[in-house]
């Protein structure tokens, strides 16, 4: 399980990397095509910008768009204790708990550190659940916040915005006839064709880059959340019985689905063809095949 953690680690690493790389190069083709060269430090800027407010403005965003409504330990003593419990034994501080009033079985956790923090579940979760499937889930989200997984997915969306963005300006260049002047890229056919050959490649190689990145993560806090209960055949059970069970929750939001411990999203959405969590089965295989043990040892 350390050599799952330390491997997800420097995925991540990498994956956030070439992000990054991959980003500035785009910036910075677009400021030779637009004729600016201070384009690049214009896009970077902005995104940054964007992750700043989204950093401090995110989390209540988050709960408010998925319906979510905070409990006390008097109103769901199960929940609220089982998450309290988790936080000592991983020594952050306790997130604030919510619960979400929906049939499907699913969570997520926000927060941009573990002292302005939050985990959410859905009533579904609660009522089909046991106490060790819980447990495995409730670890996996305080997992999350443990490794900072909500800054690096800001990071990532920021980097997917600002190709976004870049893709948008070079479009409307082609439209509007490009360039800086008369010999500019826009009024050269070949230099148009790669142009809108990068508008529509670009925000897909960020699109895939980011779901990789999100992926990894989800594989992170697995081991993670299976380290901290030390039972990883809880969170693995849980897994098995949320595949069987519906995942999809009434508020559609594409912008908070990479939050949600399984897909919440419709199986039709197109959103699906970017799924930014890794197969179930998969998750089940890696819980399974740690070093903890066979499940019959556990």
């Amino acid at each position: 399980m350390y050599g799952q953690i330390a491997a997800n680690k420097r995925k991540s690493g990498f994956l956030i990397f070439a992000f990054v790389v991959f980003a500035v190069v785009i910036a910075y083709l677009a400021g030779l095509y637009l004729g600016g060269e201070s384009f690049a430090p214009f896009a970077i800027f902005f995104g940054l910008a964007y992750v700043v407010i989204t950093y401090f403005a995110g989390s209540k965003m988050a709960l408010a768009l998925n319906g979510a409504k905070e409990i006390t330990k008097r109103q769901q003593p199960r929940l609220y204790r089982m998450v309290e419990n988790l936080s000592i034994t991983v020594g952050q501080p306790m997130p604030k708990v919510y619960v979400i009033n929906d049939r499907a079985l699913n969570a997520f956790a926000t927060g941009r550190d573990p002292s302005h923090s939050a985990v959410a579940v859905t009533q579904g979760l609660l009522d089909n659940l046991d106490d060790s499937e819980l447990q495995g889930v409730l670890a996996h989200e305080l997992g999350h916040i443990q490794n900072y997984d909500i800054r690096v997915s800001l990071v990532a969306f920021a980097l997917a915005s600002i190709v976004g963005i870049i893709s948008d300006i070079i479009l409307r260049s082609l439209i509007w006839g490009g360039g800086s002047d008369d010999d500019g890229p826009g009024s050269n056919p070949v230099l148009m064709i790669i142009g809108i050959i990068a508008i529509i490649l670009a925000p897909i190689v960020a699109a895939l880059i980011q779901m990789a990145i999100s992926r990894q993560r989800e594989y992170l806090a697995d081991a993670t959340g299976a380290m901290t209960t030390r039972y990883p055949e809880g969170l693995a059970a849980a897994l098995e019985k949320i595949a069987n069970n519906k995942t999809t929750t009434r508020r559609q939001n594409s912008s908070t689905a990479h939050l949600y411990f399984a897909n919440p999203l419709k199986k039709k959405s197109l959103n699906n063809l970017f799924s930014t969590h890794p197969p179930i089965q998969e998750r089940i295989k890696r819980l399974r095949n740690s070093d903890f043990g066979t499940p019959s040892q556990r």
